[in-house]
C-alpha cells in the first residue's frame, strides 16, 4: 500500500467523523489548512449566508483559525458584519462587549481544546465566551480542529487540555501562572489563570448547529 500513514490518518478522521454524524454534529474531513479555509469561504458560510440568511459572524478564541487564514479570510468576506474580538487595538472593556455581543451573532467560529474518538467536544475557558457560545446562542457554530486535537476518551481530554493545551496558551498570552513553568496544570489560584469554565459538549442540538470540520493536519494548540 502507498503512503499507509496517511491512509491510516484518513481513516480513523473519518471514523470520528460517523461519531461526530450520530451525535448530530454536521462533521467535514479536509485534508489539510488550505482545505479547511477553502471549505468555510467558499462554501459553508456562501451558502448558508444565501440560505439561511446569515449576515454576522464572530469568533472564539483560537490559533486554528488564525494560523489556518479562515479569520483573515473571514474579515474579508463581503456580505457579513465581523465582530473582530480579536482586535488588540481597542480597550479591553469594548472586547468584552463585543464578546457578549457575539453571543447573538448568526455564525461563531473557534476551535476544540480535544474531541473525544466517540465524537464529544471537550472545552476549557478563561472568560467563557467561548464555552457559552457553543452551547447557546449563535445560530450556527463552526470548529475547526486538527488531527492533534483527538483523543481516545474524556480522560485522555482532561489531561490533554490540563497538561498542553493549557500551560501552552498560557505562555502565548504571558501570563503569571504556575503551569508556565512547570509545564503542566497546577490547578492555581493565579488571579491571570486561564482555566476557569469547563464544557463537554456531548451532542449538538438543534440537529447540525454545530458544523465540525477536522483537518489532517496538526493546528493550533
Amino acid at each position: 500500500m502507498d503512503k499507509p500513514l496517511e491512509t491510516f490518518r484518513e481513516g480513523r478522521l473519518n471514523q470520528l467523523k460517523k461519531a461526530l454524524a450520530r451525535n448530530n454534529f454536521e462533521p467535514y474531513v479536509v485534508s489539510g489548512a488550505g482545505a479547511a479555509r477553502t471549505l468555510v469561504l467558499e462554501q459553508l458560510l456562501p451558502k448558508m449566508m444565501e440560505e439561511e440568511h446569515v449576515k454576522s459572524a464572530s469568533f472564539g478564541g483560537s490559533m486554528t483559525l488564525v494560523h489556518s487564514g479562515i479569520y483573515e479570510g473571514i474579515k474579508a468576506l463581503g456580505g457579513l458584519e465581523v465582530l473582530d474580538t480579536y482586535d488588540t487595538s481597542i480597550p479591553r472593556y469594548e472586547v468584552l462587549n463585543l464578546r457578549r455581543k457575539a453571543l447573538l451573532s448568526d455564525v461563531f467560529l473557534t476551535s476544540a481544546n480535544a474531541i473525544t474518538e466517540d465524537g464529544r467536544l471537550v472545552n476549557l475557558d478563561g472568560t467563557g465566551n467561548r464555552v457559552a457560545a457553543l452551547a447557546f446562542g449563535p445560530r450556527f457554530v463552526i470548529v475547526v480542529a486538527g488531527r492533534n486535537k483527538v483523543v481516545p476518551d474524556l480522560d485522555a481530554a482532561f489531561a490533554r487540555v490540563r497538561n498542553h493545551a493549557a500551560p501552552v496558551n498560557s505562555m502565548r498570552l504571558d501570563r503569571k501562572t504556575p503551569c508556565v513553568k512547570t509545564l503542566r496544570c497546577e490547578n492555581c489560584t493565579s488571579p491571570e489563570r486561564i482555566c476557569n469554565t469547563w464544557s463537554i459538549t456531548e451532542k449538538a442540538w438543534p440537529k447540525n448547529r454545530i458544523k465540525v470540520i477536522l483537518v489532517d493536519q496538526e493546528l493550533g494548540f
